[in-house]
Parts: C-alpha cells; structure tokens; sequence
C-alpha cells in the first residue's frame, strides 16, 4: 500500500486521483470513475468530489492501494 501525504484537512477524490499518478489530468477521473474501478474505504465511488481524509484507502483497479496520510 501506497502511502500519499495531504498537507490540507482534506483533498477531493479526482485531485487524490492525480496526486496519487493514477490519472495524468484531473479530468479523466471522471471517466476512471464512471468505470467503476474506484473503491474507497471498499465501497465503490463514484463521486469526483468525495473528500477523502488522512486514514481513507483508496483502491484503484490496476494502480493498487493508497492511503491519505497527513503531512
């Protein structure tokens, strides 16, 4: 598992997407999304803007697991 620091309370799910390089834009989350290869905390996501904090685990289909972690 992938550990992915956050220097915020929070950060939306299509921006983590992009910070964690699962996506090279922020847009084609919508896409990677609407797929359903997205789970948080193992519930599928469909949500662009779902605010992830430091604990939530992300799962991405064919890029791994990643976890917010506080800076």
């Amino acid at each position: 598992m992938k550990q992915v620091s956050i220097r915020t309370e929070y950060i939306k799910l299509d921006q983590f997407l992009k910070l964690a390089d699962c996506i090279p834009t922020g847009g084609m989350a919508k896409a990677l999304l609407q797929e359903g290869l997205v789970r948080v905390n193992k519930e599928a996501e469909e949500r662009r803007g779902r605010k992830l904090y430091p604990g939530d685990i992300v799962e991405v289909d064919g890029e791994g697991t990643f976890e917010v972690v506080a800076e």
